[in-house]
Formats: C-alpha cells, sequence, structure tokens
C-alpha cells in the first residue's frame, strides 16, 4: 500500500516535504490545494502533482487522500486538523501544533472520535543524530544533567511574513524557540517546574527576540534564546557533572550537523549515521498509518511543549516566574 498525501496549502515548507515524500517507496503526492483554484493548479505543474483544489475543504473531503500536510500559519493548525481528522484523514501539521493546552486537547478528541492519528512535524524527533543524543544521556555517560542549553535565531527580513503578525501566532518562541524548548523537554523527559522568561517586542506585539530559562524537578536549569533579528544559530548543549555533549544544527540536520563530546580537555566528534532531514518524519507517519503504530511525537509531548511555551510567554508579561500545574 502507498499512502496519498494532500498538501493543505502551497507553503514554502513544501518544497522540504515534497522530496522526502517522493523519496519513500510507499508514499506519493497526489493532490495540494490553495483558497484559489488558479494558483493551485499552477503550483500542481510546477511541482508535477497531478491533481489541484481550490480550496481547503475540497482536499479534506477528497476520498482519494490518506494524510493531510498542513503548513498553514499557526493560528490556522488547529481548525484544519480537527477538520482533516474528522474526515477521515491522518495529520502530520507543523509545529506548533496548536497554540493553547485547550487546542492540544481538542485535536487529541478529534483523533480519538475519528481513529486516526495527528502529529506535530518536529522533523529533528526523527533524525539519527537525536536518538544518539537521547542514547548518550539515558546511558549515564555525561554524569548527572545539570543544564541544557539552546539557541535557535535567524535575520528574518521579509515584509509582510506570516511570522510578525500576531493575529496568525507570530513570534519567535512559536517558530523556532519551540525546538530548544521541546530538545529540551525530551531529554528531561518531563515538562519543566519552573520558568522565567524576557522578551523583546515589536511594534506589532510580536516577540523579535526571546530569552528564557526552564527549571525541572530534579534541579537540572535549561537557557535558550530565540530571534528574528540576529546571525543564524543553531545550538544544543547538554552538560552533565563529568561531561557536556554540543550539538551542532540538531533541529534541520544537514551535512553541516556536528556532535561533539567534551571531556575535561578532550574534545571528541561523534559519529551518527546521515539520513535526509524529513525522510524519518515521512517514514514515521507511514508506520502509523499502515502498520498501526503509535507516532514518534505524541499528542502528550506536544501539549508538553506548549505548555510549556504558555507559561513562558505568561511569565514574560508578568515580569515574574510562572510555575507549571
Amino acid at each position: 500500500m502507498r499512502l496519498r498525501w494532500g498538501l493543505l496549502s502551497t507553503a514554502r515548507i513544501n518544497r522540504l516535504i515534497i522530496p522526502a515524500v517522493r523519496a519513500s517507496a510507499r508514499s506519493e503526492v497526489t493532490t495540494v490545494a490553495s483558497r484559489a483554484l488558479d494558483r493551485a493548479s499552477a503550483y500542481a505543474a510546477e511541482w508535477k502533482i497531478p491533481r489541484a483544489r481550490g480550496s481547503y475543504e475540497a482536499l479534506v473531503d477528497d476520498p482519494d487522500i490518506d494524510v493531510i500536510y498542513i503548513g498553514l500559519p499557526n493560528s490556522l493548525h488547529v481548525e484544519w486538523t480537527v477538520r482533516a481528522l474528522e474526515a477521515g484523514k491522518h495529520v502530520l501539521c507543523e509545529k506548533p501544533l496548536a497554540l493553547s493546552v485547550d487546542e492540544v486537547d481538542a485535536i487529541q478528541a478529534a483523533c480519538t472520535r475519528s481513529s486516526r492519528v495527528a502529529a506535530e512535524a518536529f522533523m529533528y524527533r526523527h533524525h539519527p543524530l537525536t536518538h544518539v543524543v537521547r542514547d548518550i544521556v539515558g546511558s549515564g555517560r555525561l554524569g548527572a544533567i545539570r543544564a541544557y542549553k539552546g539557541a535557535f535565531t535567524f535575520a528574518l527580513t521579509r515584509e509582510g511574513d506570516v511570522r510578525l503578525d500576531p493575529a496568525l501566532g507570530g513570534g519567535s518562541l512559536w517558530d523556532v524557540g519551540c525546538y530548544p524548548v521541546s530538545y529540551s523537554c525530551l531529554l528531561a523527559d518531563e515538562a519543566p517546574v519552573e520558568v522565567f522568561g524576557w522578551q523583546q517586542a515589536s511594534a506589532s506585539g510580536i516577540d523579535t527576540e526571546f530569552s528564557g530559562m526552564m527549571r525541572f524537578a530534579d534541579g537540572s536549569v535549561a537557557q535558550f534564546d530565540s530571534g528574528f533579528t540576529g546571525p543564524f544559530r543553531a545550538e544544543m548543549e547538554v552538560v552533565g557533572r563529568d561531561a557536556a555533549l554540543r550539538i551542532h544544527r540538531p533541529f534541520r540536520t544537514d551535512d553541516l550537523s556536528r556532535l561533539y563530546l567534551t571531556r575535561g580537555d578532550d574534545v571528541q566528534t561523534l559519529p551518527f549515521l546521515s539520513e535526509p532531514a524529513f525522510a524519518g518524519e515521512i517514514a514515521d507517519m507511514e508506520a502509523v498509518a499502515l502498520d498501526g503504530v503509535p507516532p514518534r511525537v505524541p499528542l502528550a509531548d506536544s501539549r508538553r511543549t506548549v505548555a510549556t511555551i504558555v507559561a513562558l510567554y505568561r511569565s514574560a508579561e508578568l515580569r515574574q516566574p510562572v510555575t507549571l500545574a
């Protein structure tokens, strides 16, 4: 069996998803939808996609689609994820899956009603580099973990970008800060018990820069920053009592990604398997839909990330620490 994928929108991120789907033996991109048929048709011709639909509703209702990929602005993720699930489709939705815990719960309820699966598209979760990092942290080679440090910044210069619009769920923390937040929670294997955040806001009200701290129940602390105003930086570091692990370009892995283990004055470059960046999340959805395997990014993890980000924004607003329930 082959999964028939439909693309809900002609978003830029599709250019990375389409080759990954086509590279798999168990998937094919069959349909793309836009709010205007001429735009969808032009996009389908450009990318050699067999069918075009002139509305999102038409794609959701198409009986010849198995999985819908959603690359819409953040504020539209929940509505169209729920609608796709209720139409009997599995969903791979770009991060952040939702902008509130209640919205994640609504998606979970729709999954239960429809017997379909929705997964958040954190592609790094599926890459061999992340698997090696988790194995090392879990093995005790670093000693007791005391700190996580992360950064994801870049210069956003395109005027009118949806990430600059608060009504569409814009902001650097939602867009790129979610990566070090989710990565830290993944390695800690829990949500933080307390957070503190600072932000630099634009005239429109979105955070162009965000810095945060998260304290976990075991006493370890995560520090991170995200932003739209600086040079490209994508880093994570895990600091144990005995050694430290630094991950260069951990969030969207490529040929420049590296893994370094530091113990005293000795720095080792550690190996990991090479894999196309988005191949793993496509294979994961195939396993979900065709083999009945649970998704690697369960909704409980998405809920944890969203709850942490909401608390960080609340802390920045109040200018004081916020405790997570």
